[in-house]
């Protein structure tokens, strides 16, 4: 065959995706994107055509983060002549400046901007142009990220996501910014892309949105909830992220009387001290996150809580610190992610730290070494209460730290790695024979 009849090498991309279950979302959705026009994923990033940084602004680290894999990504635009792309919520804080700031990136692109992914990357070869698409689109045009039914076979869990954006105007958060007011997708939508990805072989789903609990799409969340939860093929349904402040007594109560939905409740609290909550917007307290963790548990004995903390806030005292660790201990929380205050754009606090105080650097360190080092302890214990038990795991597939082992999780979402056979897709009963903080170890019972 001469090279005339030869077929050009399918381009390949790799996408680098930084921060939470949304961003993990909105890259599946873009890698679907690319396949669809003709793209491959690549192995390994040194054979990527096409780089893509899906980003979280977050905090000041995962920003640094993404500027320092800029800089190791750009011997690739230098001797391979990629194309490198921004993708997420540091494309949409800084727009058009990231390119002035980063001249080797070729293109920016928002949330709302990710329905023209490929016409965005067919324009930067063809035209040799740099583009910034992050403009938001209208509510009535604005199209939800859906999973793709045929890049999900082979999947065991996936994410689908029900609304955008937040409302809550946190004093510390960026998000509103980044990811704009709420919107919500209809709920005959859900159901259509939940029964499609069933269909594919997804056995696990979890609804995603910045506040599910402000869900709008033609039901209330636990309405929601219940209906994918009646779908035929549903093993496991989960979600996340709810805010305190507007949690109904109706979602809770899902909990008893929705038994595919699985016992892990993601519930930010943020801080454990009341001046803070109020500095920070919040919206509650620290008396009304309690009440609703009662109700919880008294809803679900079984539970398991976890929570977002933030260290060093301004105006954080010794006295509002140990606030936060008393909570830590009254709420017993089986994971905790915890973080170091940084100002962020936009944001009220940042704007105000000097007036409510700055915490210095070496006491938020100190701050959060000494939380992180509690919650750890209280995760040993948890996890090591399943020692000689038998906990039931919905497999994932092989493990991600040995191959001779299958991996999944618990219903309360603590992963697993075993010695068995299992196929993907299954639930089997494996018992527990070690564990660490945040895994346990065993083998499939026969």
């Amino acid at each position: 065959m001469s090279d005339a009849d030869a077929k050009p090498a399918r381009q390949r991309f790799f996408i680098h995706t930084f921060g939470c279950q949304m961003n993990e979302a909105d890259s599946s959705r873009m890698g679907e994107i690319l396949v669809r026009a003709g793209w491959t994923p690549a192995e390994r990033i040194e054979e990527a055509d096409l780089v893509l940084l899906n980003t979280c602004a977050v905090r000041d680290k995962a920003e640094q983060k993404v500027l320092s894999a800029l800089g190791r990504y750009r011997p690739l635009k230098v001797e391979h002549r990629a194309i490198i792309g921004v993708s997420g919520c540091i494309a949409q804080q800084e727009k058009e400046r990231l390119l002035k700031r980063v001249p080797y990136v070729d293109f920016v692109v928002g949330p709302d901007g990710i329905p023209k992914l490929a016409e965005i990357v067919r324009r930067v070869q063809e035209e040799r142009v740099r583009v910034s698409e992050t403009a938001w689109v209208d509510s009535e045009a604005y199209l939800f990220p859906r999973a793709d039914p045929e890049s999900a076979r082979g999947k065991v869990t996936e994410f689908v996501t029900v609304m955008k954006g937040c409302d809550h105007v946190c004093s510390y958060c960026v998000v509103p910014y980044v990811r704009g007011r709420e919107l919500s997708r209809p709920v005959a939508e859900v159901l259509d892309e939940v029964r499609a990805l069933v269909a594919a072989g997804v056995r696990e789903v979890t609804l995603i949105g910045q506040n599910v609990n402000s869900y709008r799409g033609g039901a209330s969340f636990a309405q929601l909830l219940s209906q994918v939860h009646e779908l035929p093929g549903v093993l496991r349904v989960r979600f996340t992220t709810s805010n305190p402040h507007d949690l109904p007594d109706e979602l809770v109560d899902a909990f008893g009387r929705l038994p595919r939905l699985m016992p892990h409740f993601h519930l930010p609290v943020q801080s454990g001290s009341d001046p803070i909550l109020e500095r920070m917007r919040r919206g509650h307290t620290v008396a009304h996150y309690l009440e609703r963790v009662d109700r919880l548990r008294r809803t679900c004995p079984d539970v398991a809580l976890t929570t977002d903390l933030i260290v060093g806030f301004p105006g954080e005292t010794a006295q509002d610190f140990e606030a936060t660790m008393a909570l830590v201990e009254r709420a017993r929380f089986d994971n905790v992610y915890s973080f170091v205050y940084s100002p962020r754009p936009h944001t009220a606090a940042a704007l105000h730290e000097v007036e409510w105080g700055h915490v210095p650097h070496e006491v938020k360190v100190e701050r959060i070494e000494r939380l992180q080092a509690r919650v750890r302890e209280i995760s040993l214990g948890f996890a090591q209460a399943k020692v000689g038990k038998v906990v039931q795991v919905l497999v994932e597939g092989p493990s991600k730290t040995d191959p001779r082992k299958r991996f999944g999780r618990t219903p309360e979402n603590r992963v697993v790695n075993f010695l068995g056979e299992a196929a993907a897709g299954t639930v089997v009963e494996v018992e527990i024979d070690r564990v660490t903080p945040n895994a346990l170890f065993g083998q499939e019972r026969r």
